[in-house]
């Protein structure tokens, strides 16, 4: 029995296909279907390298594969590793399937080592290797034993990430590239990819878990919101992610399905350089900000008004919310004008969620009557990544997965929050901070890790350097004539071995 994480989401596919660790190779195996047609919204950043946000492409798409996935209740399930052992705090080990890379080499404890190691050594490392330092060792063949300098107790969750994806050793090359063309195990092959614009995607006869019912993917990256729906409406496409709000009922009802998600769209504001160094102007900031008019004019009812950096879709987060304490007091108008000397707030958003651009249109009204100038800059996001992370705006509005990276809200908060964390828009360095997600990382019950979590999420607020907006609800377009598309509030999964053409 192939044992994934489809699991959860087969609750919500089209179709009552039994999937997942319910499905043998057998029965996955079908007839030979026709290619599909599917509309992404983010281009490639790089590539569709493993250690950018293009990971997800290669889990959506089912081309690559981590030691572990994620179960319908968030929990590691076998992938490339058919089962695991923990030894002691710091130490695991890993017991390999028998599989190949697309490229037909076998998929080796060495092989492994070699991925998760140029993982370790990456320029900018995946945020999922935030907090923790990994040491890959094969003890045979089939065996990898990974040690981590502190204790892990959700290692086998980490290793689920699609940053993680075990690819084959030619996809590493010398001057730190990470290429998945031709070189995952899943059950799609990237046999060509145009530049960030289309990718083509066979499928691989030589998949461990079976053999896929559809004959390949065919992807065009199309960053307008609007474009993507008319794609949708229109044929060209089979499938369409992220349909705009404003489109969505514009859409025939039967191609549109709505997905909870734990996706929540925030005001994120750089505390490391600019006007918002001055904790009262963040204060003032998030005073003036209110999320609850996005709601029904920017996300037509499609999102709830935001709780904290944690929403309705994380089941257990609301009853273990706790009361932020010790934030700055918010400076007044006439302070903000003061302040800020005349200074503009660059105020960035991207246009691959078209909701966005809109938001930051209603944020920017709400922050002038606060006293501060505001200038908006709004791009397709792969060509702002780098001004972001290089802290050359004030403000972000953002729209982020907060389970992506591993199920577990921890790697996250370390990601995003920490002093050190990789993916650290916002610039904060807070001592308090640092030491409640610390906390959080250490605790290896569930349900004490869950109140750290909150209790972290209450000391992240504190420092207004994230305001929460609203929790989204995603809308996917998929044409009638498709089955077993993958439903996923962790936005990770879209196609897999049974998605296919009727």
């Amino acid at each position: 029995m192939r044992t994934t994480s489809r699991g959860l989401l087969a609750t919500l596919a089209l179709t009552p296909l039994l999937a997942g660790c319910f499905a043998s190779t057998e029965n996955a195996a079908g007839e030979s279907g026709g290619r599909l047609r599917v509309a992404l919204a983010v281009p490639p950043v790089q590539a569709l390298s493993p250690y950018s946000n293009d990971a997800t492409v290669l889990s959506k798409l089912s081309v690559a594969e981590g030691l572990t996935a994620l179960d319908e209740n968030g929990s590691a399930a076998p992938a490339l590793a058919e089962s695991w052992t923990q030894k002691n705090d710091t130490t695991w080990t890993f017991e390999l399937r028998k599989a190949t890379f697309q490229d037909g080499t076998d998929v080796t404890a060495e092989a492994v080592v070699t991925a998760l190691d140029h993982a370790n050594a990456a320029e900018t490392k995946p945020r999922v290797l935030s907090d923790v330092t990994l040491t890959a060792k094969a003890e045979d063949a089939d065996t990898v034993t990974l040690t981590t300098e502190t204790a892990d107790p959700v290692l086998p969750l980490r290793l689920a990430s699609p940053a993680l994806g075990i690819l084959s050793a030619k996809a590493y090359a010398k001057d730190g590239t990470v290429s998945p063309v031709g070189t995952g195990t899943g059950p799609f092959e990237i046999t060509k990819l145009t530049g960030k614009t289309k990718a083509a995607l066979d499928r691989y006869d030589g998949y461990w878990g079976g053999k896929a019912k559809a004959s390949g993917i065919d992807v065009t990256w199309i960053a307008d919101g609007t474009a993507r729906a008319n794609a949708l409406r229109g044929g060209d496409v089979d499938i369409a992610e992220w349909i705009p709000t404003a489109q969505a009922k514009l859409l025939d009802a039967k191609t549109r399905h709505e997905v909870p998600s734990v996706r929540t769209d925030s005001l994120v504001l750089n505390t490391g350089s600019g006007i918002f160094t001055d904790a009262s102007l963040r204060a003032a900031a998030r005073e003036a900000v209110d999320g609850s008019a996005l709601v029904d004019s920017v996300f037509g009812g499609y999102a709830d008004p935001a709780e904290g950096l944690f929403g309705p879709a994380v089941s257990w987060a609301a009853d273990q919310r706790v009361e932020v304490t010790g934030r700055a007091e918010a400076a007044t108008s006439a302070q903000v004008k003061s302040k800020a000397k005349g200074k503009t707030l660059r105020l960035a958003t991207y246009t691959n969620r078209a909701e966005l651009p809109e938001a930051a249109s209603v944020l920017q009204q709400q922050l002038e009557k606060a006293g501060f100038t505001v200038k908006q800059d709004v791009r397709e996001y792969t060509q702002m990544e780098a001004d972001l992370l290089a802290g050359k705006y004030d403000a972000l509005v953002f729209s982020r997965v907060t389970l992506l990276d591993t199920g577990d809200a921890v790697a996250y908060l370390a990601s995003d929050y920490t002093s050190e964390g990789v993916y650290n828009i916002a610039g904060l360095k807070d001592s308090a901070v640092d030491k409640a997600i610390k906390s959080a990382a250490a605790e290896g019950d569930t349900e004490q890790r869950q109140r750290k979590i909150m209790a972290a999420e209450a000391e992240i607020l504190r420092t207004d350097a994230v305001v929460p907006l609203v929790h989204e609800k995603v809308v996917q377009g998929i044409a009638t004539d498709v089955e077993g598309v993958l439903l996923d509030p962790r936005e990770r999964s879209l196609i897999d071995l049974d998605t296919h053409l009727k």
